[in-house]
């Protein structure tokens, strides 16, 4: 049950009855295609958990369809796949079907299926990016409640929910700096995306706190270990007493250890090396494993999801970028030895 004294939504009674947002709605509003037993259940439910129908909401719950879509423009994208994973999870629990929809990165496509989707009458939608590059809003006038995932809307009164690329690039070089190194660079990838420049702001915001600058200017290119070994020859010649390389994706990031080996510098001993995205297969993969900072998308996804269903029982699910907590996962890389630990 929820707590006393938290605000109990019709998705918390539905869940507590095991039925859908829509059976649930139809029981309390006394439709007739609800079982005896079923109604019975979730009016006992809701009586106990205190439930009070919000008036606002009263019209839109009576015509739910128990479903949510979910439209996305690179199905089969790495970053695309937790961010799915995380929200289909919840809206399952919830009891709710989720359509989901690849547009393939085609705009005309995109609003076919948006068009497509309010026809089966959804009840709300996740729109989820396949970057943290801005993009177009789907329209001004959808009346079902629309969330915003990786991609920010540049509409500011759209709700979008996105990493904290800053805050990602800032504890990376914090953590290099607690393990004692000074001699700090950055290479990262492509400068077209937004999260490129993020990182890097990050990064250099903690090197200024702690006196400090990059050794030389960050270097972007792509996001391929084959850049992060060329660019990790480059530095390394120019600047032998680099210390700590803070590497923008975990692909360049193994490039960077790579070099490293050919070079005989010591990993972690006198370079230490970290990337980012936690793309698992990569980080643990690496020798020694590789300390990233994770962006947890699944938890984006999640909470993508419990936005759906706030605006879903009439709350006003609010307006704008929400920037979202990062964490560092510290392996071998940077820390000799050490087990991999999460840092919120």
């Amino acid at each position: 049950m929820a707590p006393v004294d938290a605000v109990v939504t019709l998705s918390d009674v539905a869940r507590e009855a095991g039925v859908s947002i829509a059976t649930a709605s139809k029981a309390l509003n006394g439709k007739d295609d609800v079982a005896a037993e079923t109604r019975r259940r979730v009016l006992a439910i809701a009586e106990a958990m205190s439930f009070r129908a919000n008036p606002m909401a009263k019209g839109l719950n009576t015509r739910l369809s128990g479903t949510v879509g979910l439209l996305t423009g690179d199905l089969e994208g790495r970053f695309m796949i937790p961010i799915l994973t995380g929200a289909e999870n919840a809206f399952v629990n919830g009891r709710v079907d989720v359509f989901l929809c690849d547009a393939r990165g085609d705009a005309i496509r995109e609003q076919h299926q948006l068009r497509a989707l309010l026809n089966r009458r959804v009840d709300g939608i996740i729109v989820v990016g396949a970057s943290t590059n801005p993009r177009s809003s789907l329209a001004h006038d959808i009346p079902v409640p629309v969330v915003y995932v990786n991609a920010p809307s540049e509409n500011p009164d759209d709700l979008s929910l996105a990493p904290d690329e800053f805050m990602g690039g800032r504890i990376a070089v914090e953590h290099l700096l607690a393990c004692g190194r000074t001699r700090i660079a950055h290479i990262s990838g492509d400068p077209a995306y937004t999260a490129a420049h993020g990182r890097a702001a990050g990064a250099r915001a903690a090197l200024r706190d702690a006196g400090l600058d990059f050794v030389a200017d960050p270097v972007f290119s792509e996001w391929s270990e084959q850049w992060g070994r060329s660019a990790t020859a480059m530095l390394l010649g120019r600047h032998p007493d680099v210390d700590g390389i803070f590497a923008g994706s975990d692909q360049i990031a193994r490039g960077v250890l790579d070099t490293a080996r050919e070079l005989g510098r010591e990993v972690p001993d006198d370079l230490s090396v970290i990337g980012y995205d936690n793309w698992e297969v990569i980080a643990t993969g690496s020798r020694p494993g590789l300390t990233t900072v994770d962006a947890q998308l699944q938890d984006l996804g999640r909470l993508a999801a419990q936005r759906i269903f706030e605006g879903i029982d009439g709350a006003d699910i609010g307006a704008g970028v929400r920037q979202q907590p990062v964490r560092l996962v510290v392996r071998g890389s940077t820390v000799p030895g050490r087990a991999p630990a999460g840092r919120g």
